[in-house]
């Protein structure tokens, strides 16, 4: 990009971070600029945060694993903020599936759901990072149009088309975070029955009594709570039971809204 466009940028005041994202930084006039590339710390970093966990990370840390000076990578990546910036965005950047006009709303919507629940469970630290804007780099932005592509055939405002774009990745966050708590207690040792309540089954049919928790009380009983009788569960994986309403609800909005139309006219 030319010096003036570069500038341009600048003007606009678009974040270090961000701007790195889009190529739009200056490489480093002094220091290991040949042995060193913003590729090769941010996938360093990636692998500490995948085997370690976003607490063990740090910039010194990142740097003595390369076998440089953390000053060396100030050169090419600002702040550490920069740095957690970068690996979503790499992470992002995940096979973008064809697009296929044949194919259902309803199965577009869940594809992008389980892409979106797999960064989750391939990159457990992804969602520690807190979420302090609107996706603004490339491959981010590549997951907002993948989820948008969903919605090309409904008819609906552009307004109504990101704030289910925000219901579909809301899900997708909430079901991959709650799947990396409970990957991550299993690997701590925990046991899936301990995690479902099952081992603790019969000291809590003892201690929740009927008059403290009137509504948890026949639920409990029953066995749904721990997943004590599986055989009886009618609605299958909870996080798919989940996706169906969600979807289910969309579907009726749109059934609605088509209502509507007919009756103006």
């Amino acid at each position: 990009m030319k010096e003036k466009e570069l500038k341009d940028y600048e003007l606009e005041g678009l974040p270090s971070g961000i701007a790195i994202s889009w190529g739009l930084n200056r490489q480093p006039q002094r220091g290991p600029k040949r042995e060193l590339s913003i590729e090769q710390i941010v996938e360093t970093a990636i692998n500490i945060a995948d085997k370690e966990g976003l607490a063990a990370l740090s910039m010194n840390k990142v740097a003595s694993t390369l076998g440089f000076t953390t000053m060396s990578l100030y050169r090419y990546i600002p702040s550490k903020d920069d740095l957690l910036l970068l690996m979503q965005e790499k992470v992002a950047d995940i096979d973008y599936p064809a697009d296929e006009p044949e194919v259902d709303w309803r199965d577009k919507m869940r594809q992008y759901v389980k892409l979106s629940i797999n960064v989750f469970q391939v990159h457990p630290w992804f969602a520690d990072i807190p979420i302090t804007s609107v996706p603004l780099t490339p491959n981010q932005l590549k997951m907002v149009d993948l989820a948008l592509r969903t919605t090309r055939n409904i008819p609906l405002n552009d307004f109504e088309k990101m704030s289910i774009v925000l219901l579909l990745s809301g899900y997708a966050r909430w079901c991959g975070t709650i799947m990396k708590d409970m990957n991550m207690a299993i690997q701590a040792g925990k046991s899936p029955s301990a995690i479902s309540g099952l081992d603790y089954s019969g000291a809590l049919k003892k201690l929740v009594t009927q008059e403290r928790y009137p509504d948890l009380y026949p639920v409990l009983m029953s066995g749904a709570y721990t997943e004590e009788n599986k055989e009886e569960n009618t609605i299958g994986d909870d996080f798919d039971f989940g996706l169906e309403r969600i979807l289910d609800g969309i579907e009726h909005y749109l059934l609605t809204k088509e209502k509507k139309v007919e009756d103006s006219n």
